[in-house]
């Protein structure tokens, strides 16, 4: 019974009918009826699927330790982070009509893209992420043909009557790195590696997954691999992308492997200060990932990590956020004490392209169905843990920025000049923050409802891509912390 509901549920995530609009879940109540020996011949050959889950993460090596540990200095005056939420295609979309608007901001003598100095992202919205990283602002130009407008689905097993399909899903999951990886690594990011991404600089992106085992977000971060062990610059994109993007069912888990044998660093000290319940909202989150780091290390414990989609544990990217910021060793990191000299205004702006509660069970007395009460139990599940990430993010940003502050008028004359070029303006309390939601609940009922009813797929019809587009564009102008934070880079340049 579990099985076929976890059937139902992914043939929902899809959106997949048939010719006359039957749903899919609708056709499975019928198939799993007339289907019996078909799935039993199908089972009998289960010994003979196999998924394609090497890992394809190296050790870790000296070089890869040096070039992390190497200073970046890519946050300057102005700063625009990203959150980009999951939601398949349309997330996609929505995230690149945000892009669209920070290029012109609403004016086309505001360019605010070179801004951009750090991308957070989930899912569907890691696709526009890892691609504008690799690509900079020369990638508005030809993200849609490459991305939006190419069927990223034609290479997916998509069919729930296959009997091979059945045992592939029961197995866990009907598609791998073969069709899903591949598709990407080849025609959207072009073999490309972390070390490729890291060499442009700017934009700093995180692209999270979710740790399966230990129920954490996983950031593809160098941190994160120095855990592992491994070389995250070895690494392609693609492998990163496609695990942030794997929906249960639906993709088998993207696999990695610990090396803990070729470990060449120590566990970061500040391990048991992570673990302990200091009463924040973060604890639970950071004590968590502690004993996803320490497990990483521990062979009797876990060998390889499952990777599924990052939304299940937060479906706005902001959890390796709140991560970073507290296991951070000084008062005002991730960031570092020349980056908080130079800056003077940071606009993050959390990009939601998710899917607010529908169906019209809610309206009469009957119902939900067994398929509707799976998912919205698991949607329930995902949007509480967002919320919950939102919250405290927005209360961390605020604590963030009084300790910068406090950090920035402890400093002498002297160390502020190594910062910063002679001349230059300082005032040591002249840091402002702006922190806004995206979304198109905002453009109200009618373009909310457009956007609403797009499915959560990786292939939409040109004018859904449209829509989504304009959608995050006319969301983002009309932003109230992105008008703010225009306007305080006018009155004060």
């Amino acid at each position: 019974m579990y099985a076929r509901r976890m059937v139902f549920a992914a043939a929902r995530c899809f959106g997949i009918k048939n010719a006359t609009g039957q749903s899919a879940a609708a056709r499975w109540r019928r198939a799993l009826v007339t289907g019996g020996l078909a799935l039993q011949a199908a089972l009998l050959s289960a010994c003979a699927t196999r998924f394609d889950n090497e890992p394809q993460n190296q050790p870790i090596t000296a070089e890869f330790i040096a070039q992390s540990a190497q200073a970046r200095g890519i946050v300057g005056a102005n700063t625009i982070g990203l959150s980009l939420s999951g939601g398949g295609l349309r997330a996609a979309a929505f995230s690149f009509g945000v892009l669209q608007a920070l290029s012109a901001a609403g004016d086309p003598a505001v360019d605010l893209f070179g801004e951009v100095t750090f991308m957070s992202s989930v899912s569907g919205g890691s696709l526009t992420a890892a691609y504008m990283a690799l690509h900079g602002q020369e990638g508005m130009q030809h993200f849609r043909a490459r991305v939006l407008d190419a069927d990223l689905e034609r290479d997916l097993r998509l069919s729930l009557f296959s009997p091979a399909n059945l045992v592939r899903l029961l197995a866990g999951g009907v598609n791998d790195r073969s069709n899903m990886a591949a598709t990407l690594d080849a025609d959207v990011f072009n073999g490309a590696t972390f070390a490729d991404l890291y060499r442009r600089n700017k934009p700093d992106v995180w692209i999270n997954a979710t740790d399966l085992y230990n129920r954490t977000p996983f950031p593809f971060i160098p941190p994160v691999f120095q855990a592992l062990c491994s070389d995250l610059s070895r690494l392609r994109v693609s492998e990163a992308v496609a695990a942030s993007m794997a929906v249960p069912l639906a993709f088998a888990p993207v696999v990695l492997k610990t090396f803990p044998g070729d470990c060449l660093k120590p566990l970061p000290a500040n391990m048991d200060a992570m673990l302990a319940d200091d009463g924040s909202v973060t604890a639970g989150i950071l004590a968590s990932s502690a004993r996803a780091i320490r497990n990483y290390r521990d062979p009797q414990r876990m060998r390889y990590v499952k990777l599924a989609d990052g939304g299940l544990t937060d479906n706005q990217g902001l959890a390796s956020i709140l991560i970073a910021r507290a296991v951070s060793d000084t008062s005002y990191g991730p960031m570092r004490e020349d980056d908080i000299v130079r800056l003077r205004r940071m606009l993050f702006l959390i990009v939601d392209a998710g899917r607010p509660p529908a169906g019209d069970w809610a309206l009469q007395r009957d119902g939900p169905s067994g398929v509707d009460v799976g998912v919205a139990a698991a949607d329930a599940a995902i949007d509480s843990a967002t919320r919950l990430s939102a919250a405290a993010f927005r209360t961390m940003t605020t604590e963030w920025r009084n300790n910068m502050i406090r950090h920035r008028c402890g400093l002498t004359e002297a160390e502020v000049r190594r910062h910063l070029p002679a001349g230059q303006p300082w005032r040591c309390d002249d840091v402002t923050f702006f922190v806004g939601t995206v979304s198109a609940e905002t453009l109200g009922p009618e373009r909310a409802a457009r956007l609403r009813d797009m499915p959560t797929r990786l292939s939409l019809p040109r004018a859904d891509v449209d829509a989504a587009i304009d959608a995050g564009r006319d969301a983002a102008r009309a932003n109230p912390a992105l008008r703010a934070y225009l306007a305080d880079r006018a009155a004060r340049p």
